[in-house]
C-alpha cells in the first residue's frame, strides 16, 4: 500500500509512520514542516519512507505539495497534522487566531483530502483516516476552544466523505484519542498529568504507540468499516 501521513516526523505522526513502515510492503510518505533532521532520520531507519516538506501555514508550500501529490499514487491518507494549539480562554482570543488555525488545521486538510479522493476515485479504492480528539466527547479542556472546534469540523467532514464516496469503494473513518504525552501537550503542568494518571481507570495514559496500532488496524480493515469515530478514552464518556 502507498500511504500518506500528514505531520509524520514527530509525536503521534512519527509513531504512526514507524508502525506502518514496519511492513516492508508499504510505501509511506509523510509531511513535515520544521523537523527536517527527524524526517531524515526516519528515512534512514526505514528505506520505504519518504519525507516531503509541506508547511500548512505557507500558501506556496501547500500549492507545491498539492501539485506533487498526484505522483504518490496513494491508497491511504492519514490526516494527522495539526498546528500548535493556541491555549487561551475564548473571550481572550482574537478572532484572527481562530481564522489562522482554521486555515492551517482545516482548510489544508480539506485540500489534501480533495486531491487524494481524486486519486482514489480513479482506482476505485481508498481509505481516509482522520485523527480527531476525544475532547469532542468528553469535557473539552479549558482554553482549547479553537482546537476542539476544528476537530469537530473535520469529524463532520469525515462523515460527509464516508457518505459521498463509499460507492467508489472509498472509506472515511476517525480515531479520537484522549490525552497523550506529546509535544502538543508538553507544556501541561506535571501535577495535572500526574492527577490524570492517578484518576485514570487503567492508571496510565494513552500512548502514541497504542493509537498507531489502531491506525494500522484501519489501514487493513474491510471497507464495510466506514463512517465510524473510534473513541480511545477507556470508556470515560459512558453514562
Amino acid at each position: 500500500m502507498n500511504i500518506l501521513v500528514t505531520g509524520g516526523a514527530s509525536g503521534l505522526g512519527a509513531a504512526i509512520v514507524k508502525k506502518l513502515a514496519a511492513n516492508a510492503g508499504n510505501k509511506v510518505y509523510f509531511t513535515y514542516a520544521s523537523s527536517k533532521s527527524a524526517a531524515q532520520q526516519m528515512e534512514a531507519d526505514f528505506p520505504n519512507c519518504k519525507g516531503v516538506h509541506c508547511d500548512f501555514s505557507d500558501a506556496s508550500s501547500m500549492d507545491n505539495f498539492i501539485a506533487e501529490l498526484a505522483n504518490t499514487d496513494i491508497d491511504i491518507l492519514v490526516n494527522n497534522a495539526t498546528g500548535k494549539i493556541h491555549k487561551a480562554h475564548f473571550y481572550k482570543t482574537d478572532p484572527a487566531v481562530f481564522l489562522k488555525s482554521f486555515e492551517t488545521d482545516v482548510l489544508a486538510t480539506i485540500r489534501i483530502t480533495q486531491e487524494s479522493i481524486k486519486l482514489f476515485r480513479k482506482k476505485k479504492f481508498g481509505k481516509i483516516i482522520n485523527i480527531i480528539s476525544s475532547a469532542l466527547i468528553n469535557k473539552p479542556p479549558i482554553g482549547w476552544s479553537g482546537y476542539v472546534a476544528n476537530k469537530a469540523y473535520l469529524l463532520s467532514m469525515s462523515n460527509s466523505w464516508a457518505t459521498e464516496y463509499i460507492r467508489s469503494n472509498i472509506t472515511s473513518n476517525c480515531i479520537s484519542p484522549s490525552f497523550m504525552k506529546t509535544s502538543l501537550t508538553s507544556d501541561t503542568d506535571e501535577r495535572i498529568v500526574q492527577q490524570m494518571e492517578d484518576e485514570h481507570p487503567l492508571k496510565k495514559l494513552l500512548t502514541t504507540e497504542e493509537v498507531a496500532d489502531t491506525v494500522l488496524f484501519l489501514t487493513t480493515a474491510t471497507q464495510h468499516i466506514n463512517g465510524i469515530n473510534l473513541i480511545m478514552n477507556a470508556g470515560a464518556d459512558l453514562k
